[in-house]
């Protein structure tokens, strides 16, 4: 066994057994622990296909960002995870039914897969003097410029548009007003008062 296949390996098994853990783990703190596991060897299979831009992306962002957010909320909520469990468990043979049907799929997608014609010469032709970084930099920002301004254009109208659906002003909180701040004057915001020695206001 090569050491490219050891490696290959190694993250292969950890990922699946992170994810597996994520899942039966009955503590949630565990449960994220276990996720970013998952996430860290996926994204060490990452490397090991060429893809460091991916690999570096899945540990900004997922680990980075997503799964310690997820450890904060578990940690910070006080969630009686029991009692969701015990409700959890009369949609266990749903939940079976559903796994059963989706390894089904995945079982018949596999066994008809098979590889278009001429992938190996594609797979084996040298990528050039580009990194993959660089090389994908190049794609997404020359050829598909358009198209990543306007996803970029969608996700924006998308952020505004959830903004306005749940923004509602209350009448009965108060609320900072700064020019109202700025403007005051002095001599009307203040007031002074000569306090007596052993008496109070």
């Amino acid at each position: 066994m090569t050491v490219f296949a050891f490696i290959f390996y190694l993250f292969a098994v950890t990922t699946v057994a992170g994810g597996l853990m994520t899942v039966v783990s009955r503590n949630p703190v565990h449960s994220v622990l276990w996720l970013i596991l998952a996430f860290l060897s996926s994204a060490g299979l990452f490397v090991t296909l060429g893809a460091e831009f991916v690999a570096m992306l899945l540990i900004i962002v997922y680990v980075g960002a997503v799964a310690v957010l997820f450890l904060f909320v578990v940690m910070m909520l006080d969630i009686d995870f029991a009692e969701l469990k015990a409700e959890m468990t009369k949609y266990l043979p749903l939940a079976l039914l559903i796994g059963v049907v989706i390894l089904m799929q995945l079982a018949l997608a596999l066994g008809v897969w098979g590889f278009a014609d001429g992938v190996e010469g594609r797979i084996a032709a040298p990528a050039g003097d580009l990194d993959n970084t660089r090389a994908l930099g190049l794609l997404i920002y020359d050829k598909y410029i358009l198209l990543f301004q306007l996803s970029g254009l969608i996700l924006l109208v998308a952020m505004i548009g959830a903004i306005v659906l749940t923004l509602r002003h209350r009448v009965d909180i108060k609320r900072q007003n700064i020019l109202a701040q700025m403007y005051r004057d002095p001599a009307k915001a203040m007031e002074l008062k000569d306090v007596k020695p052993g008496q109070g206001l």
